[in-house]
């Protein structure tokens, strides 16, 4: 959340590639930290450092991508930032099944130090540029992303266009977001972004093990690589989707399908109260509620995982992206907090009341999606922002 807070402001002040950079370092000193943890003070300074770098990261790697992408590209690659996430996550499963904690701590340092020397090698965001009023250094980058043939006149001038109005030295006021314009597409993306994670699939992906193991599966730990391996496929569809259907649609349709799977799983476990733990029916019930699990994570990966981060990425103006970027991170990450807290107590509660929760926030993400996300296929950001005003 502390991440969170000063993205916005980091990669204004410092740019995009300059705000991944800094947010390595913790990253690297909070894996380290933990691996070579003397006793639990130093696992919570490394995971403190983790949240600080990874903070920064979720909000400035999606801004980064909507900015240097082409309009027919920008939902897939967008969703490209999701898709890495998943095959991380996997890759945690699968090498956690073979090392030990410290030695899966050194491996998490490898991405971080890559990423460092990586940067030197990209250009930093044209929007970015042309915003800090580096006319020269704006164009070459553009035209850098677009290859040297490409005609980027159009783009240029739609670009300076949008930030004209935007000078380099025009600071935000809260007293601002009053106008449709700010409070609608941050309303937007907060909501959005809170949703994803009152969906309870942080919940779900933390403590997929003991899930599975209350739904009688002993091997949970392999059923869990599994877990992942199906989150990436999802993704990855999603990822190819996305340009092709809209943003919209996936979205109502992933949060159907969670809606959906999520009562199957609440229902299951609701009757398993009333069936004997010897009988053939408790086990059938178990499997149901695996397979309503593995469900709504598919569900999750086509649109409400991706999605948000991609939508927010695109529909907030140029003048309040820092500040309004801080502000939708930092409710994502509180979300997820709240939700990851609660999740182990609520399951200890009652599993099937914890399941009946998150799908009454899915069906009220139906609503939320249908009244109030507009569809932003195949417009450029400019065009995005302007249909805001």
């Amino acid at each position: 959340m502390v991440g969170a807070i000063s993205s916005g402001q980091i990669a204004e002040y410092i740019g995009r590639k300059g705000s991944l950079m800094i947010a390595a370092i913790p990253n690297i000193i909070g894996w380290l930290s933990i691996s070579f943890a003397k006793d639990p003070s130093f696992l919570y300074m490394g995971r403190l450092l983790e949240g600080f770098g990874v903070g920064i990261i979720s909000y400035t790697v999606p801004v980064y991508i909507a900015e240097i992408a082409p309009q027919n590209l920008r939902g897939a690659l967008g969703s490209v930032n999701q898709l890495s996430v998943t095959i991380g996550i996997m890759l945690a499963y699968l090498l956690g099944l073979f090392v030990n904690w410290r030695v899966l701590a050194v491996l998490g340092t490898l991405p971080c130090l890559a990423l460092i020397p990586g940067l030197f090698f990209i250009p930093e965001s044209p929007r970015w540029l042309a915003k800090m009023g580096l006319t020269e250094d704006f164009e070459t980058s553009l035209q850098v992303l677009r290859g040297f043939d490409a005609d980027i006149s159009v783009e240029v001038n739609e670009i300076k266009r949008a930030v004209a109005s935007a000078s380099r030295k025009s600071t935000i006021r809260f007293a601002d977001l009053k106008q449709r314009r700010y409070w609608l597409p941050l309303m937007i993306g907060i909501g959005l972004l809170v949703l994803q994670q009152l969906s309870g699939t942080n919940g779900v992906i933390f403590y997929s093990s003991n899930i599975f193991l209350s739904a009688g599966i002993s091997s949970s730990d392999a059923a869990t690589l599994g877990f992942g391996a199906i989150q990436v496929v999802a993704t990855a569809v999603s990822t190819w989707l996305v340009d092709k259907t809209g943003r919209r649609l996936l979205l109502i349709v992933s949060s159907v399908g969670m809606a959906v799977s999520l009562l199957v799983v609440a229902i299951a476990f609701f009757l398993k109260h009333f069936v004997d733990e010897d009988s053939t029916f408790y086990g059938i019930l178990g499997m149901i509620s695996v397979i309503g699990v593995l469900l709504m994570i598919v569900s999750f990966s086509l649109g409400m995982g991706p999605i948000p981060w991609l939508i927010m990425s695109e529909i907030l103006p140029v003048k309040i992206k820092g500040l309004a970027g801080s502000v939708a991170t930092l409710s994502n990450w509180f979300s997820s907090w709240v939700i990851t807290a609660t999740a182990p107590l609520l399951l200890a509660w009652s599993s099937g009341g914890t399941f009946t929760l998150y799908t009454l926030v899915c069906v009220f993400t139906v609503a939320f999606v249908t009244i109030w996300v507009p569809e932003t296929k195949g417009k450029t950001l400019e065009e995005i922002q302007f249909s805001f005003r």
